[in-house]
C-alpha cells in the first residue's frame, strides 16, 4: 500500500470535453439568447409607445384636423393587440432562456463544489433507523441526495431515495446501471425536465394528485345528466323567447325555479367531483409536460422500455389525458369569476363542468398513480445520470465472483475533488476485517463512510470516485453516528448496542453483510471492551461478514492476532508549530503513537 496521497485530479478527461467545458459553452449561449430577447423585449415596448402615441396623433387628426377618416384609427390598435401577443410570447421565450443559463450555473456550481445547501436535502425521506442512511450521510444538507437529486416531483424524490437505501437485486442493479448509461449524454433532456413548469419554481406534490384522482368519486345518475342539458338549453330558449317577445317571463320564471330544485338536490354530489384538486392545477401542468417528456421515446435498456410501456399501454397517451384534465378544471375555475357568475347560475355551467372533472377520474383516476410512478421513476434515473455525466473520472464497479470490497484510489464523493484523498482497499475472504486505528480527526470515520457512499453508489447504478472498485453483492450495515436519548432514556452506550444488534440481525439474511463500525463499544471501560469487540467480531465473520472497525484504543488492534484474517491499518497525524497535522493517508499496522498529551500541552495545560 502506497504511502503517498493520491488526491481526485489524479483522473481527469480532456479539457475539451469535460463537463465543465461543455456546461460553460452552453450557459454562453443561453446567456446570449437572454440578451438578445431582452433586446427584442425593448424593441416591442418601444413600438406598443410610438402605437399609442400614433393613435393619439390620430385622435387628433380624426376629431380636431377633421384631415383623415375614423376608419384609420383601427390601425394603431389592432396592431397594438398582436404587439402584446408577440410580446408575451417573447417575455416566455425570455424567461425560458434564463431559466435554462440557470440550470447550467447550478451544474457549474455542482462540479465547482459550491453545490451544499443549495439543493432539497431530503430530510422528509430519511428513517432514523435505517441500517446506514444517517450515518452516510445520504440525506440533509450536503448529503448524497442533495448533490444528485434532480427530480421535479415528489414521487421522483422518493424513487431516488429508494435507490439510496435499498438493497437491490443483482438484475436491479444491472438494469439501473444500462439504464443510466441510456441518459447520460442527453444533456437535452435534463435541461428540458428543469424547464417544465418554468412559470413557478416548485416540485409537483404527486402525494396530493394521487390521492385526488386516483379516490373513487360518485357522478350524477344517466337521468341526472339527461335532466341538466334539459334544463340549460330550456332555459336559453326560454331568454331567446323572451327576449325577441314571443312570450312573457313566466316560462323562464318556471325554469329557474325548476333548476333551483334540481341544484338542492345534486350540488353536493356535483362539487365533491371536483373536490381536492381544484387548486392542483400548477402540478397538473408540471405532470403533464413531464408525462409528454417520456412519452414517444424510443429506448433501448430494459428498465426506461418498461417504463416507456407503462404509459403507452393507456391507448391515449398520458400527457394528453392530463392536459384534458386541465382544460376541465380552468372551466369549472371560471364559476369563481364575479363577473360570469349569472351565467354560471342560469346554464348550471358549474354542475357540467364538475360533471366533466368527474367522468375524467372515473375514467383514467385508476391509471394515476402507475402514471406516477413510471413517471417517479424515470425523473431518478435521469438524476443517477445527471450524476454520472458530471463525474466523468469515475469508474463503474464491477461485479466480484465471491464476497468482497476492493478498490484502488477510493475516494469520498461529496469531498471536493481537488482536496479529496484517495485510499486503497482489499476486504474479502483473504482478508475479511480491518482494525482501522488513529487519533480523532485522521480520517477514520471518512474513510468508513467513503467505502459505504461507494457500495451505495454501485447498487444504484452510478460511477464511484475511483481508479477501479469490484464489489460484489452485499448488504450494507454501519454503526457510525450514534446518538444517546436524555428524553427516552437511552444512552450512548445502550444506543450502540443496540445498533450493534441491527447489524448482527443482518448477517441473518441472505446477501452476506459489509459492516462499518466507528469507534468500537467507547462507551464502556477498556476490559469490557476488548472482551465484547473480539466476540461480536468473532461472531460476524463467523457468519461470512466482512467490514471494517475503528478505534483509538490501542489495546484493540491486538485482537487481530487472534482473528483470522484481520488486519490492522491506520492513520496518522504530527504537530506543526502547535497544529495538528493529517495526511489522511491510509498506512498498514497500527498506529505506534498517541497525540492526546501533545495536544493538551499544544493549549497550555500542565501535563
Amino acid at each position: 500500500m502506497s504511502n503517498a496521497p493520491v488526491t481526485g485530479t489524479a483522473l481527469e478527461a480532456s479539457a475539451a470535453s469535460s463537463p465543465a467545458t461543455i456546461y460553460a459553452q452552453r450557459l454562453n449561449e443561453r446567456k446570449t439568447a437572454v440578451i438578445a430577447f431582452e433586446r427584442r423585449d425593448l424593441g416591442i415596448s418601444y413600438i406598443r409607445v410610438a402605437l399609442f402615441a400614433v393613435f393619439l396623433l390620430g385622435l387628433w387628426l380624426v376629431f380636431g384636423a377633421r384631415v383623415v377618416s375614423s376608419s384609420a384609427l383601427w390601425v394603431p390598435p389592432i396592431l397594438f393587440v398582436v404587439l402584446i401577443l408577440v410580446h408575451e410570447r417573447v417575455v416566455r421565450q425570455k424567461a425560458r432562456a434564463e431559466r435554462a443559463a440557470d440550470h447550467y450555473r447550478r451544474g457549474l456550481d455542482r462540479l465547482e463544489d459550491r453545490w451544499v445547501g443549495v439543493g432539497t436535502p431530503g430530510l422528509d425521506l430519511l428513517d432514523v433507523e435505517h441500517p446506514y442512511a444517517v450515518d452516510l450521510d445520504l440525506f440533509g444538507v450536503g448529503s448524497l441526495f442533495e448533490r444528485m437529486n434532480l427530480a421535479r416531483t415528489r414521487t421522483g424524490q422518493r424513487h431516488l431515495a429508494r435507490w439510496m437505501t435499498e438493497t437491490p437485486s443483482r438484475s436491479e442493479t444491472d438494469e439501473r446501471r444500462a439504464a443510466v448509461d441510456e441518459l447520460t449524454p442527453d444533456l437535452d433532456l435534463r435541461e428540458g425536465m428543469f424547464l417544465l413548469g418554468h412559470e413557478f419554481e416548485r416540485e409537483a406534490d404527486s402525494e396530493a394528485l394521487r390521492d385526488a384522482l386516483g379516490s373513487p368519486v360518485e357522478g350524477l345518475s344517466g337521468v341526472e345528466k339527461v335532466l341538466a342539458s334539459v334544463l340549460t338549453f330550456g332555459l336559453l330558449a326560454a331568454i331567446g323567447l323572451w327576449w325577441g317577445a314571443w312570450t312573457t317571463g313566466t316560462p323562464l320564471l318556471f325554469v329557474i325555479f325548476l333548476q333551483i330544485g334540481f341544484r338542492l338536490r345534486v350540488q353536493k354530489r356535483s362539487e365533491a367531483q371536483a373536490a381536492g384538486i381544484d387548486n392542483l392545477g400548477p402540478d397538473l401542468r408540471l405532470l403533464g409536460d413531464l408525462l409528454q417528456t417520456v412519452e414517444g421515446r424510443s429506448f433501448q435498456s430494459p428498465l426506461l422500455q418498461r417504463l416507456s410501456a407503462v404509459l403507452e399501454s393507456a391507448g391515449r397517451r398520458p400527457s394528453r389525458a392530463v392536459k384534458g384534465l386541465e382544460r376541465r378544471l380552468d372551466l369549472y375555475e371560471a364559476r369563481r369569476n364575479a363577473m360570469f357568475a349569472p351565467v354560471t347560475f342560469l346554464t348550471l355551467w358549474d354542475i357540467h363542468t364538475a360533471e366533466a372533472v368527474g367522468s375524467w377520474r372515473r375514467q383514467h383516476g385508476g391509471a394515476v398513480e402507475r402514471w406516477l410512478e413510471a413517471v417517479g421513476e424515470f425523473e431518478a434515473i435521469s438524476s443517477v445520470a445527471g450524476y454520472a455525466f458530471e463525474c466523468p473520472d469515475d469508474v463503474f464497479a464491477e461485479r466480484g465472483t465471491t464476497s468482497g470490497f476492493s478498490a484502488e484510489y477510493l475516494g469520498h464523493p461529496l469531498l471536493p475533488r481537488d482536496t479529496c484523498i484517495r485510499n486503497d482497499v482489499d476486504l474479502g475472504a483473504h482478508s475479511p476485517l480491518w482494525v482501522v486505528s488513529g487519533s480523532n480527526m485522521s480520517g477514520k470515520s471518512t474513510f468508513l463512510r467513503t467505502v459505504g457512499i461507494s457500495v451505495v453508489l454501485t447498487q444504484m447504478g452510478a460511477p464511484v470516485r475511483a481508479r477501479r472498485l469490484t464489489v460484489s453483492p452485499i448488504q450494507l450495515a454501519s454503526s457510525i453516528r450514534i446518538q444517546d436519548s436524555m428524553q427516552a432514556g437511552v444512552s450512548h452506550f445502550y444506543a450502540e448496542i443496540r445498533r450493534l444488534r441491527m447489524i448482527a440481525d443482518q448477517t441473518e439474511k441472505e446477501r452476506p453483510v459489509l459492516f462499518l463500525v466507528d469507534e468500537i463499544l467507547q462507551g464502556t471501560n477498556s476490559h469490557d471492551r476488548q472482551i465484547g469487540v473480539e466476540a461480536f467480531l468473532k461472531n460476524l465473520l463467523a457468519r461470512n461478514a466482512i467490514g471494517m472497525v475503528t478505534t483509538h484504543d490501542l489495546a484493540l488492534t491486538e485482537m487481530v492476532d487472534r482473528l483470522t484474517g484481520a488486519r490492522n491499518v491506520h492513520f496518522q497525524d504530527h504537530l506543526e508549530d502547535d497544529k495538528m497535522v493529517f495526511d489522511y493517508q491510509l498506512r498498514s499496522g497500527r498506529v505506534e503513537k498517541s497525540n492526546a498529551l501533545e495536544l493538551m500541552r499544544s493549549v497550555g495545560l500542565d501535563v
